[in-house]
């Protein structure tokens, strides 16, 4: 039998203790299927007093995460450190650096570094393995690198986010505010105090950055793709959405186009009958439109500690059989900068909300706006709730969706609409992601 695969891991939070216990728990299992002994040998984090749930009593400590992972006793250098610098770059360029396979789930360090790290990896003949670091438990990375590679692919998009889910599923279900929701999301511990990352669809872009290079292959880019968060979603068009048969989500989405690939980040109102729509809470899912297996989607945790380990366990077992996958599907000399489409060239339906005064000729003016720029209307809807009192001349909402039309026409027909005079606030325009 060969010797036992050596294992260093920095990083001994949640995910950290959760591979610890896995890696134990699921021990004999492991050794059956990989022909060999899977073995902790190192540990690295900030505190060694602080108690962790878990025994470190066997385990070598090296408070630099860098000295582990140049270290000469293990095999396969495991980051949970988080961060797209400082500690977390310098030990992925350690451990790679002196023949070491790296295993992440650091979604920030690969959307800025993926590219030189696994042109590394290929260098020095070790594996770059980051199952873990888009969507937790869902084996998307496998998917769409080695699952799907006699498949050519058209669009991969998903609920990337389990924070944005999770507030939009409350809002839905409660009737309750946004700011109602984001309050108990971060008191149950899904979201962080300063949210900005997740509900802004940052930690979305990062995610979608590292599918479109496996799904296109393409070089990584997120400062190719078009973010917009949720912040600005109210229960009225959640309403809205329930009564034109839709569900809003936060999606990520990589779609190829005549212009090129196009990568967008943007609450998205999704038919009721997909099987997206149906991903509620803090569950994530991903769908692939391809060629030959048409559409499949996968769904399930997105984040935590157990999800998060079972995904990178995956990862070292593959590298304990003896597994190399080329880090993004093909080697990196051969990737392609990605040629983007501009997001105003985006072609598909809108929802558009407006508050407009109730003045004479204020619809006619709206409605020449839209057909000015070409845009074909499918609905236009008056949504005053019941028992209210709208003074004459005040604001009433009023709710359109377009037929297919393109992004840069819709934004011309709305900043002429304000220019009219006849809208009382922002419009709110919710892309309309069709089956």
């Amino acid at each position: 039998m060969p010797p036992p695969l050596r294992i260093g891991i920095a990083g001994l939070g949640t995910v950290g203790a959760a591979v610890i216990t896995l890696l134990g728990r699921q021990a004999e299992a492991l050794r059956r299927r990989t022909g060999r002994q899977i073995a902790i040998t190192g540990v690295s984090a900030c505190h060694k007093a602080k108690q962790r749930g878990i025994d470190l009593a066997g385990f070598a400590w090296f408070g630099d995460c860098a000295a582990l992972a140049r270290s000469p006793g293990i095999d396969i250098f495991v980051e949970l450190i988080g961060g797209e610098e400082g500690a977390a770059l310098a030990a992925a360029e350690a451990a790679l650096g002196t023949g070491k396979s790296f295993v992440t789930a650091n979604k920030a360090l690969l959307a800025k570094h993926g590219m030189r790290l696994a042109a590394l990896a290929e260098e020095k003949g070790v594996a770059l393995a980051f199952e873990a670091s888009v969507a937790g438990g869902i084996p998307i990375v496998k998917t769409l690198r080695e699952g799907l590679a006699g498949n050519s692919i058209e669009r991969v998009y998903g609920i990337l986010n389990g924070t944005c889910n999770h507030i939009l599923t409350r809002m839905e279900q409660e009737a309750l505010s946004f700011a109602d929701c984001l309050r108990e999301a971060q008191k149950l511990g899904y979201a962080e105090a300063d949210p900005a990352f997740d509900i802004g669809g940052f930690d979305t872009a990062q995610k979608l950055a590292i599918l479109t290079s496996l799904a296109f292959g393409t070089v990584i880019d997120p400062a190719a793709i078009a973010v917009e968060g949720i912040e600005s979603i109210t229960l009225a068009d959640l309403e809205a959405a329930a009564e034109l048969g839709y569900r809003v989500k936060l999606l990520g989405v990589a779609q190829r186009t005549p212009f090129g690939i196009e990568q967008r980040v943007h609450p998205s109102m999704v038919p009721k009958s997909t099987a997206i729509a149906q991903v509620m809470g803090v569950t994530n899912a991903v769908t692939i439109d391809a060629d030959a297996v048409h559409e499949l989607t996968l769904v399930g945790p997105g984040a935590g500690g157990e999800a998060t380990a079972s995904a990178i366990v995956a990862d070292i077992a593959d590298i304990a059989r003896g597994v190399r996958s080329t880090p993004f599907g093909w080697p990196v000399a051969s990737l392609s900068p990605a040629r983007h489409a501009p997001m105003q060239l985006h072609e598909g339906g809108y929802y558009i909300r407006l508050s407009v005064f109730d003045r004479p000729g204020a619809a006619a003016a709206i409605a020449t706006r839209m057909a000015e720029r070409g845009i074909s209307l499918e609905s236009i809807v008056q949504r005053r709730r019941p028992g209210a009192n709208i003074a004459p001349g005040g604001a009433v909402p009023v709710v359109l969706i377009t037929h297919a039309t393109h992004e840069k026409s819709v934004r011309q027909a709305l900043e002429a609409a304000v220019d009219d005079g006849f809208l009382a606030e922002k419009p709110q325009v919710i892309r309309i992601e069709r089956e």
